[in-house]
């Protein structure tokens, strides 16, 4: 229970350092949200006081507060679910723009990452179990695959499969011609799975190396265990010897780089986002950046963050449960 109780209250500590740092980061950079709504409004005539005010009050950065009062009254707005206002889709709340995003990503950028880890741990354990065999032949394949350049691969893969064979669509995550918005319908549906291939393609390829690879060589390492000697001096089946005494073991640290990545998900994958226009919360990132659109910006880290957190919470707790190691002595 202690082990439980100290994680807990790790995890706790860093969520408030980490809501701490979203807060303050944005207002240590040069210019501020307001002077860029100032200067889009001011485009089209002249701004007047009383709009300055409800800028800076819709905005929570007027100069009649102290940076206390700001950050105390950014906790309350957390709690009641408000991120602000993005000046990027102005007057669009930005919880809105990435409820919007965020399912996109979770879908494609989930499964495909799922994928990847399944198939790489899968393989590694395998070629672990045949090592010294032509199945080591694979394991340069997959890291020639991970090495090359992520948006390079992603641009190779338009080319070949969107722009020169024309089996994929190059950019978007639906057919835009037909479906003004997205809806619940089966032919939605598929136009998305449609739009999704490619890209989950090229998530899978350039990730799966490293999980091949990691999972390969802790199989080697376990299998030299003086427990598995002891398995297969008792007569044990090799299939028994593999699943329940290699692999179980051999997967430990692998389980728990699969949680950071699920993590990780809802960042999304930038570089595929921005090569193939896919509306996920990588995009919607790159968006905010190039408009210095701050509560935007606030907001997605807000949310990777706390996706990250609660990842590596819950496989900490996994990982307590099935290693009794790490509740002794972690």
């Amino acid at each position: 229970m202690r082990y439980y109780i100290r994680r807990i209250t790790f995890y706790l500590i860093t969520l408030w350092a980490a809501i701490s740092l979203n807060f303050l980061i944005p207002r240590l950079l040069p210019g501020d949200p307001v002077g860029i709504m100032l200067a889009k409004l001011g485009r089209n005539g002249e701004v007047t006081p009383a709009t300055v005010k409800s800028i800076q009050l819709l905005l929570g950065s007027s100069p009649d507060t102290s940076m206390w009062e700001q950050y105390l009254a950014y906790w309350g707005r957390l709690f009641q679910g408000d991120l602000g206002i993005s000046i990027t889709r102005y007057p669009t709340p930005v919880i809105e723009l990435i409820s919007e995003a965020l399912p996109w990503t979770i879908v494609l950028v989930g499964l495909a990452t799922t994928l990847s880890f399944v198939l790489g741990v899968g393989l590694g354990a395998w070629i672990g179990w045949k090592r010294g065999t032509w199945a080591d032949h694979i394991i340069p394949f997959t890291t020639l695959l991970q090495s090359v350049p992520y948006f390079w691969l992603a641009l190779l893969l338009v080319f070949v499969f969107s722009v020169t064979l024309g089996a994929t669509p190059i950019i978007g995550g639906y057919d835009v011609f037909t479906f003004a918005q997205p809806e619940a319908s089966w032919a939605f549906l598929s136009s998305a799975i449609y739009h999704g291939i490619l890209p989950a393609v090229t998530i899978v390829l350039s990730s799966v190396g490293g999980w091949l690879l990691g999972m390969r060589n802790m199989t080697v390492s376990t299998l030299a265990e003086d427990y598995i000697t002891t398995a297969e001096a008792k007569g044990l089946r090799p299939r028994r010897i593999f699943f329940t005494y290699a692999v179980r073991n051999a997967a430990l640290p692998s389980i728990a780089g699969f949680g950071i990545s699920l993590g990780f998900v809802v960042a999304g994958s930038i570089v595929m986002e921005q090569v193939f226009s896919y509306p996920g919360v990588g995009k919607l990132l790159i968006q905010s950046v190039q408009n210095n659109d701050y509560a935007l910006i606030q907001g997605v880290f807000l949310f990777i963050t706390v996706a990250v957190l609660a990842a590596n919470f819950l496989m900490d707790l996994i990982y307590g449960f099935i290693d009794p190691r790490t509740r002794h002595h972690g």
